[in-house]
């Protein structure tokens, strides 16, 4: 969500604008509060769970939502991703999260791919008719292994610590506000203000006036001590649900694979919404509803209420619903403007 929660958990007391989105969302099936409960039992892939009719196929559906094209710019040039990490990262849990936004364009990958999820994202178009690009690449990244703004961010050091990545005496990240998009990633000994109480993950815009360019940005923060259960669920489970064991994680790193989700969230959002004028629904753009958060807590078919959806399990039993270019991942999916329904590259009826 743009300057708010990709996978909010507990929000704070409801301002006008929260209430308005509320609304929305009571409207529809979806789960906008934090990510939904599983179901208790075997949630394996299993066709013979469901049969092939329309209450299954159009998940989150409804005539209320008015998802609009506000004319503003989406990210139709290849989509460069510079990567900024914040704090001490391991090298495994780098792999893992470069390998899933390698696998975005990664269209051999095995379906379900997470390249056949960023084709709904394709979608999308300006006022030209032209597409959101197909590629989408690592750029540079730049390494703050020593916190230089500090172990408790606000959203405007977020920004501040955008400004020195690109302004960096020694290999500072490029410019390129045109389809370059900057993803913070701090780890999980760094706290960011309203992190584990209403936010996982949030994108915007820099301001010039602070970084010197208007750069579309994302913040994602590795939850693994601060609040797994509520921002890596369903691989952590918060302590108040009894008796709940929570699904293994894909990659065998419980705050990176929540993560991974968080991630292609925004990423979703920054290349159909980078400025807070292109696709959302709503009449307020600075507190809109975009094409993630319309499909807030659906992995799979069936997907809504207080269920995520048929995933699959690997056979070491963890939990994914798309295949990378050699690993596994757990992604919410995005929604279809012209279906009007979400949906994702693991749905059972297409």
């Amino acid at each position: 969500m743009c300057q708010s929660s990709s996978l909010p958990r507990f929000p704070a007391p409801p301002s006008t604008a929260v209430l308005s989105l509320i609304l929305i969302l009571s409207l529809t099936t979806l789960v906008a509060g934090w990510r939904p409960w599983p179901p208790s039992g075997n949630n394996r892939f299993n066709l013979s769970d469901y049969t092939y009719g329309d209450s299954k196929k159009y998940e989150g559906s409804s005539e209320f939502i008015k998802l609009k094209y506000h004319m503003g710019p989406v990210l139709t040039s290849n989509i460069t991703v510079h990567t900024i990490w914040y704090g001490r990262w391991e090298r495994n849990q780098k792999k893992i999260i470069r390998e899933f936004i390698n696998s975005i364009s990664a269209v051999h990958s095995k379906s379900p791919s997470i390249a056949g999820w960023w084709r709904t994202v394709q979608l999308y178009t300006d006022q030209t008719g032209s597409n959101i690009s197909n590629s989408v690449q690592l750029g540079q990244e730049k390494n703050d292994r020593f916190y230089s703004h500090g172990k408790s961010l606000t959203r405007l050091s977020v920004q501040s610590v955008i400004k020195s990545a690109i302004t960096a005496r020694t290999k500072p990240l490029p410019i390129n506000p045109r389809s370059g998009l900057y993803l913070l990633l701090t780890s999980e000994d760094v706290f960011v203000q309203d992190f584990c109480t209403s936010v996982c993950g949030f994108h915007y815009f820099t301001f010039p006036s602070l970084v010197g360019y208007t750069l579309p940005y994302a913040w994602v923060g590795n939850s693994a001590k601060l609040c797994p259960g509520q921002c890596a669920y369903p691989f952590a489970v918060p302590a108040f649900i009894p008796n709940r064991k929570p699904f293994k994680s894909p990659n065998g790193d419980v705050g990176v694979d929540g993560m991974i989700s968080v991630i292609g969230h925004e990423l979703a959002e920054l290349a159909t919404n980078p400025l807070a004028n292109a696709w959302y629904a709503g009449q307020d753009p600075s507190f809109p509803v975009e094409i993630a958060d319309l499909c807030e807590g659906i992995y799979g078919t069936g997907g809504g209420g207080a269920y995520m959806g048929q995933v699959m399990d690997a056979r070491d039993g963890a939990t994914y619903n798309m295949n990378g270019i050699r690993r596994r991942f757990l992604v919410q999916w995005v929604w279809n403007h012209i279906l009007n329904y979400c949906t994702g590259p693991n749905a059972l009826d297409q």
